[in-house]
């Protein structure tokens, strides 16, 4: 446990460090006001443009690149003067959407990631930070269809699709419906599903203690604050899983830790570590998460836990239903927490 004792004093003792970034545009952030009428003049130099090329090159190759380009000029002009994209899940009294599965990539023995079409090309999700959807599946001869909540793994301001990342369970019906899907067949998905309203430097220092693919909703809330430059929220993962291969978004989750050595640091346990595995091992414990966890008596900081029902009840306890977090117990309440400072997705 040395290794980790010396990471924390090292991490808490950083200050954040300050980089040039070109500002973009979040879920977490207002439209901007203003900018209709110079969208109107770009739009209109974009159209004649396309026009003109279109007219001596339709139905060539040439017509279709020139298409594409007037497109990209479109949209590049309607980010630059604040106009929002459209939607493809708008909650309320929507219902689902039908997606259509594009691609399906093996990530490891257990794990698939899905990337599902949105109804149109540049619609983004219309989800924000942080938030879920809700999908529905029927099986052939099932009396009811079977609801299971996912976050997904793609970016918020991605344009016409949303990946997901699901990890196939033993009699999951739900995950074993997915995992069986073949490109082309499409899925019932409506959202967003409201759940931690985040927004930059909401906390100075937030810690994440996941298992398995508790890790998505995570990686929503880490990408959302890294992807940011005005957001300088340290943010402290402990993930639990099995075995090193269990290890989801390990390449992203590396990435940003080089990138942010100052404000991200991870932890990682495995039930049967490797032998030359240099982490922690076993469950994620009491030990492990007082030497890593920012104090409880530190200001403004918050706990989010999310994982299997095991995890969850040893570290947090369980959420009663989607609208109530249910009491806190476990190890975050013998060290100390609050229910105020901590969240279960």
């Amino acid at each position: 446990m040395s290794l980790f004792v010396a990471s924390r004093s090292a991490f808490r003792a950083a200050a954040p460090i300050k980089r040039n970034v070109q500002v973009r545009r979040y879920a977490t952030e207002p439209p901007k006001s203003g900018g209709g009428s110079s969208l109107v003049y770009v739009l209109g130099a974009a159209g004649l443009a396309g026009a003109g090329t279109y007219y001596f090159t339709a139905g060539t190759p040439a017509a279709k690149k020139a298409e594409a380009k007037v497109k990209e000029a479109v949209d590049a002009a309607a980010e630059k003067v604040g106009v929002e994209p459209k939607k493809a899940f708008t909650g309320g009294e929507q219902g689902f959407v039908s997606l259509e599965l594009k691609d399906v990539e093996t990530v490891n023995h257990n794990t698939k990631r899905f990337r599902f079409a949105l109804p149109e090309e540049d619609m983004v999700s219309g989800l924000h930070i942080a938030s879920a959807i809700l999908t529905k599946v029927k099986p052939e001869g099932a009396e009811k269809p079977i609801l299971r909540p996912y976050t997904p793994i793609s970016d918020e301001e991605e344009k016409g699709y949303l990946d997901l990342l699901v990890k196939k369970y033993p009699g999951g019906p739900m995950s074993t419906a997915l995992h069986d899907m073949k490109p082309g067949e499409r899925l019932d998905v409506k959202g967003p599903l409201p759940k931690y309203p985040w927004s930059a430097n909401k906390h100075n220092h937030i810690a994440l203690v996941a298992g398995g693919t508790g890790i998505t909703p995570m990686y929503q809330l880490i990408r959302a604050i890294f992807n940011n430059p005005d957001d300088k929220t340290k943010v402290t993962l402990v993930f639990g899983n099995v075995t090193e291969e269990d290890i989801l978004l390990k390449k992203e989750l590396a990435k940003l830790e080089n990138t942010y050595p100052q404000r991200f640091r991870a932890f990682y346990v495995l039930d049967n570590p490797p032998k030359e595995w240099q982490g922690g091992s076993g469950f994620i414990n009491k030990e492990l998460l007082k030497t890593v966890l920012p104090e409880p008596k530190e200001e403004n900081i918050k706990v989010f836990v999310c994982g299997p029902p095991g995890m969850m009840n040893a570290v947090s306890g369980n959420k009663k239903s989607p609208r109530d977090q249910g009491e806190l117990v476990g190890v975050l309440k013998e060290l100390g927490y609050t229910p105020e400072q901590v969240y279960k997705f």
